[in-house]
């Protein structure tokens, strides 16, 4: 799952594109027309060339294929990026409060020859399964992550992985462990500006309609997104005093529940066809 930049103040068009096929394409056939995308991305305010540029450049990065029906070109969501956006619906919208049996999962890596590509890839996608650093190559979250663990391992043939899953047996160890593997101050700040930043929209579900709804879900989700690679979920006895995790994925499921309606409605009608999306 891609990473985004948390202090971007509007998304821009290939995370736009990413979120649309997300939430409402990719359940209308998992394609588009170029045009349909040109209407739903002017609603943000973007250019009809820079779509078109930018949808040319994602289907160079194999995100799309292309098919044509006369002179209009529509793109289909390749079958990587479907699981892409599965991962991430998955992960934004995980239990926040699922219990937790005391036990951490742990990843040792060692890479004989290290590179700097590779580690950022294997930061991210660790951060994305919402593991935390507590040394170079020791990786740990209170999750049950062993299976998601073992099938990063596959993907990086070049590095040596350990998976375990184990008990440390003292609450106060365990909460030792989450402040060196997480800068919690850092994370609860951020909490409080989306929190700041989105609590407008709370309530406003049937008060926004059209296009105005589809911007204000967008964006929530675009400031919301980012969480998951630096948030690990804590469980509840794992949390500080004040932590607003919980407050802010409350907040971002009601509204982008309640925006849904007239947000899919809107989509469906520039595409011409229902959007069979979930409820969360």
């Amino acid at each position: 799952m891609a990473e985004t930049d948390p202090g971007s103040a509007h998304p821009k068009p290939r995370a736009l594109i990413l979120d649309l096929f997300g939430d409402y394409l990719r359940y209308a056939g998992g394609e588009a027309k170029a045009g349909d995308l040109v209407t739903l991305l002017g609603a943000f305010g973007v250019e009809p060339a820079t779509v078109r540029m930018t949808l040319t450049r994602l289907r160079r990065e194999h995100w799309f294929t292309t098919r044509r029906e006369g002179r209009e070109a529509s793109y289909v969501l390749s079958a990587h990026m479907l699981d892409v956006l599965q991962q991430g619906r998955e992960r934004i919208f995980a239990d926040y409060d699922e219990p937790w049996d005391q036990h951490w999962t742990t990843v040792v890596q060692q890479n004989d020859k290290p590179d700097r590509s590779t580690r950022d890839q294997l930061r991210r996608q660790l951060s994305w399964l919402g593991f935390g650093s507590l040394t170079v190559s020791t990786w740990m979250t209170p999750r049950d992550r062993c299976s998601e663990a073992r099938a990063l391992a596959a993907e990086f043939s070049d590095v040596h992985f350990t998976v375990l899953r184990a008990s440390i047996g003292d609450l106060e160890a365990d909460r030792d462990v989450v402040a060196r593997c997480w800068d919690l101050d850092r994370i609860n700040q951020m909490y409080e500006q989306f929190l700041a930043a989105s609590a407008h929209l709370a309530g406003t579900g049937s008060a926004l309609h059209g296009a105005d709804a589809l911007v204000a879900r967008t964006n929530l989700i675009a400031g919301y997104r980012h969480f998951p690679f630096v948030d690990p979920w804590l469980p509840k006895d794992l949390r500080p005093a004040g932590w607003l995790g919980a407050e802010a994925n409350e907040l971002f499921r009601t509204a982008h529940r309640e925006l849904g309606p007239a947000a899919t409605a809107f989509v469906s009608e520039v595409v011409d066809g229902p959007i069979d999306s979930p409820e969360q």
